[in-house]
């Protein structure tokens, strides 16, 4: 473990009030009254007498100073406490008493809303606060049922709805995967008629559907169906620690119909002649192929691990985590760039492919669960897991130094990419997708207690420091994304003005933003497809720094998403361009949208008691599992005992 900060926390939020410099006249009497010169100098009359000359004179010109300067409650806001020692003194004695005893230098007092430097909200919501975002997650609760309503009534069954066709399309195979998704969200919100319509569809059709169906993408199966059926049998009782349905199926046929899909995905490792799976498996047969470019992607192959890892813990069987966990054992062998990976890898070599490197699509995940399953799988007696989180810190340490930058003029902070390796040029763009890392980089500094707690309990490093800062102000540049376009919904894709790279002409079209001029946006990255990195990652920061700017901000996507991508016969829609008013429809409605990015909204404006952060981890589908200890049985299998 890393070594503590060399100073408290108290230093910490008094803008570390220890290191601040000595002033002139405490020096001076600092040396009167402290050094041997003070012991001389009383020992002798000739002494004493220049002692007090020395002293008399000092505090006729600390006087003198002190009546000319101004008042030191002028500029200063209400309610902060004025600072005994700027205040004009016309008393010698007492003057004279106050140099010798001159009180330690305090903070400010701040006022119950205000924050302290340090970036913790120290207040706590008033009652008009709660029912305001009380109000507000009612507004969200109402958004789900209107998706859920459109999909109900024209897409039943199918993995996604076409809203302005009103119909349904199977393009993640055909596996139902939006009633799958939209599960759990459903049980946090307390939506019992959504829950009892969406369990019954599972156990009435899903294992017929598994057994008859052909390829299927081993990383999409694995983090939308899998994880929403394991997370719906923990949330409906299946650990006996919570139940949050009171309808549905019981839970042990979402783990009976969770184990029938894994036995069959397991193909793509026990297929593959290396630990990296295959890509795609055949359900029907239980059989996997490699894509068609015979690679697999970084991010699909590491982005299985919570999923497999929960599955063995509750049925005891060890298989699925053996396979799972064979893929970052392997990885930690692997050659890196400053522990940051290439985004394609050969499962037929298991070597990485290229050199392109970047934290959005085919390598945001892998970053994300170096971190998750560390957490999930660190109290396993004598587990041995620590690899892991040295691997994202190593990783971490290489974003920070290779891939962040600001832009110009507002020096808004971003993560670029490498398109050739640590040889090649730095490209100043990023995804949409890569707004996960600010909640990923909070989430690893504090491990999901409050940056509060985690302070007074002196348990952050230096370097859980740098990565708050920079996941504080990457949340800012993924929420100006949002705001500098005219609907207020952010593109795919956004290029940053750096001194190497501009082009004019490709704003967001909100004029009024104050960061038009920072954020390029290409004709070809205009789209939105109602994804859910920015607000989860506002949820998490939320939670863990307990910044009200983060519900506003999500407050204000939620209100484009209203505007703009809603339909009025049911669902909510993608968008082809964000920077025209109106903008142009694009007739889908993504599974996560529902299991996502209203679940996210959802949670950030509710209790944060509800699925705390450091008892769950969400996997890259916002699908929660509960985070416990765990013992290792023989045979090397393992079982869940009691939370954290």
């Amino acid at each position: 473990m890393s070594k503590s900060l060399p100073y408290s926390v108290k230093d910490v939020h008094y803008d570390n009030a220890k290191f601040r410099h000595r002033s002139f006249f405490k020096v001076i009497t600092q040396t009167l009254f402290t050094s041997d010169m003070k012991r001389e100098c009383v020992s002798y009359s000739t002494g004493k007498f220049l002692g007090l000359f020395m002293i008399f004179g000092l505090a006729c010109l600390i006087l003198t100073h002190a009546s000319k300067t101004p008042s030191a409650t002028d500029g200063l806001s209400k309610g902060l406490e004025t600072n005994e020692e700027h205040k004009v003194v016309t008393d010698v004695g007492v003057r004279f008493k106050k140099l010798l005893r001159r009180a330690p230098r305090l903070p400010p007092r701040l006022s119950g809303n205000e924050k302290v430097s340090s970036g913790i909200f120290t207040g706590k919501p008033n009652e008009h606060d709660e029912e305001k975002w009380k109000a507000r997650q009612r507004n969200v609760k109402e958004a789900f049922i209107h998706a859920w309503s459109g999909y109900k009534k024209s897409a039943m069954g199918y993995d996604e709805l076409l809203p302005l066709s009103m119909q349904g399309f199977d393009g993640l195979g055909g596996l139902g995967a939006t009633v799958v998704d939209s599960l759990d969200t459903a049980m946090i919100m307390g939506l019992e008629e959504v829950v009892s319509e969406a369990g019954s569809w599972i156990e009435s059709n899903l294992l017929e559907r598994i057994s008859q169906k052909g390829d299927v993408n081993l990383f999409e199966t694995t983090i939308r169906v899998l994880g929403g059926l394991l997370s719906a049998y923990h949330l409906s009782g299946g650990d006996q620690d919570m139940n949050l349905a009171n309808t549905g199926p019981k839970p042990t046929i979402y783990l009976e119909i969770a184990k029938n899909l894994a036995d069959r995905l397991l193909s793509a490792f026990t297929s593959s002649p290396t630990p990296i799976p295959y890509s795609d498996v055949l359900l029907k047969n239980s059989s996997a192929h490699p894509a068609h470019n015979l690679l697999s992607s970084t991010s699909e192959v590491s982005t299985l691990q919570l999923e497999f890892n929960y599955l063995s813990a509750i049925s005891g069987d060890p298989k699925y985590k053996t396979e799972g966990m064979k893929v970052f054992a392997h990885f930690k062998t692997l050659p890196k760039v400053e522990g940051l990976v290439p985004i394609y890898i050969s499962p037929h070599s298991g070597e990485f492919i290229g050199q392109e490197i970047r934290l959005g699509s085919r390598g945001d995940s892998y970053y994300e669960y170096l971190i998750k399953v560390w957490l999930q799988l660190r109290s396993i007696q004598d587990g041995n897991f620590t690899y892991l989180y040295d691997m994202y810190e190593e990783a971490m340490r290489g974003v920070r130094h290779l891939l962040v930058q600001k832009t110009i003029p507002n020096e808004l902070v971003f993560v670029g990419e490498l398109p050739g390796g640590s040889k090649g040029s730095f490209s100043p763009k990023m995804d949409h997708l890569v707004c996960f890392l600010p909640g990923t980089l909070a989430l690893g500094a504090t491990k999901g207690i409050t940056k509060e707690k985690a302070m007074k309990d002196n348990l952050l490093t230096i370097e859980d420091f740098e990565n708050l800062k920079l996941a504080e102000d990457l949340a800012k540049t993924c929420f100006e994304m949002y705001s500098v376009t005219s609907t207020g919904l952010a593109p795919e894709i956004a290029y940053f003005h750096t001194k190497d790279f501009y082009e004019d002409g490709l704003g967001g079209g909100n004029q009024s933003s104050e960061y038009v001029n920072d954020i390029i946006i290409k004709f070809n990255d205009r789209h939105n497809l109602l994804r859910p990195e920015t607000v989860e990652s506002l949820f998490v920061l939320y939670r863990i720094t307990q910044d009200p700017k983060y519900r506003e901000w999500g407050w204000q996507i939620f209100q484009s998403f209203e505007k703009y991508t809603k339909v009025d016969s049911g669902g909510y829609t993608s968008l082809n361009d964000v920077t025209t008013l109106p903008p142009q429809r694009r007739d889908k409605m993504e599974t996560f949208f529902l299991g996502e990015t209203l679940k996210y909204l959802y949670l950030l404006f509710g209790d944060s008691s509800v699925i705390p952060l450091d008892k769950f981890v969400f996997n890259t589908e916002a699908h929660p599992f509960p985070i416990k200890d765990a013992i290792y049985l023989e045979g090397g299998s393992f079982m869940m005992k009691g939370t954290m």
